[in-house]
């Protein structure tokens, strides 16, 4: 029968780390990839049976994951992160598929809640991620972060839920957004992309208007008020931080150019 290695990657995850793992203790591996945890994280992932490995070098969520997937033994591979939960349902379909094996690649349906509500819309829902698949069938891309499932596999349909708890409270979803605006200006600095204020605004309401009403994040109440107008200010603080690397960039320009003019030219002799 075809057996099943679990991976996740962490740091400081001793809030998620037990229910997470706890919802996994069917599988026949579980690879904890820590990446320098300064709370329980780590020893509590070993008193739940987990492989703790420890590698600091971060390198962005897909580079961490494919190593955690090189740590993988089993023939198939579920990734979740330390928010997530496998419910009962869900467990047993991953079961019967492995075995049925009639794909090598599957996606999950993710229901996430958000401080404390689960969004059944906003864009949230149905939201399908790629996390089952055959050893040597799939692997993730290498972005800093919104890392993929690559694979050239025929991709087959879970129906159960994955539970995601994405955001305990208000101050996870700030603490998120920051990091995340961070990494997503990085990103598109990488690419060649640029911005300025209005660029910046005109993104972020966008988003608004795609969350609460292309996405009909009204039907969440409250909660998808509040989700709609997080996720502006989030895809607005990305554009205008990435407008402020593009200030800085220009800003070093001349430095360097004075930097190069002092060298003296060694190429002629008198």
């Amino acid at each position: 029968m075809a057996n099943l290695s679990v991976i996740v990657i962490t740091k400081n995850e001793a809030r998620n780390i037990e229910a997470c793992l706890q919802s996994v203790s069917f599988a026949d591996q579980i690879v904890v990839l820590d990446s320098g945890s300064e709370d329980d994280t780590r020893q509590l992932a070993r008193h739940l049976g987990a492989e703790v490995t420890e590698d600091g070098d971060w390198q962005g969520f897909g580079v961490q994951k494919n190593r955690a997937l090189g740590l993988a033994r089993c023939d198939w591979v579920l990734s979740i992160d330390a928010d997530e939960r496998v419910t009962p349902p869900l467990r047993a379909e991953i079961l019967k598929v492995i075995g049925e094996s009639r794909h090598d690649v599957y996606s999950i349906p993710r229901l996430s809640s958000y401080c404390g509500q689960y969004m059944m819309y906003s864009g949230w829902n149905p939201d399908r991620v790629v996390r089952l698949f055959r050893r040597g069938a799939a692997v993730f891309s290498t972005d800093l972060v919104h890392e993929k499932i690559l694979t050239d596999h025929s991709v087959g349909l879970l129906h159960s839920s994955l539970l995601h708890e994405s955001f305990a409270n208000f101050e996870a979803v700030l603490d998120k957004a920051n990091r995340y605006s961070t990494a997503g200006a990085q990103v598109l600095q990488a690419r060649g992309k640029s911005a300025s204020v209005s660029k910046a605004i005109a993104h972020g309401l966008w988003a608004f208007f795609r969350t609460y009403v292309l996405r009909r994040g009204f039907l969440d109440g409250k909660m998808g008020l509040v989700l709609a107008i997080s996720n502006a200010e989030g895809t607005y603080y990305r554009y205008l931080k990435l407008w402020l690397l593009s200030r800085q960039a220009h800003a070093d320009m001349p430095d360097r150019a004075l930097q190069a003019e002092s060298v003296p030219d060694t190429s002629r002799h008198p």
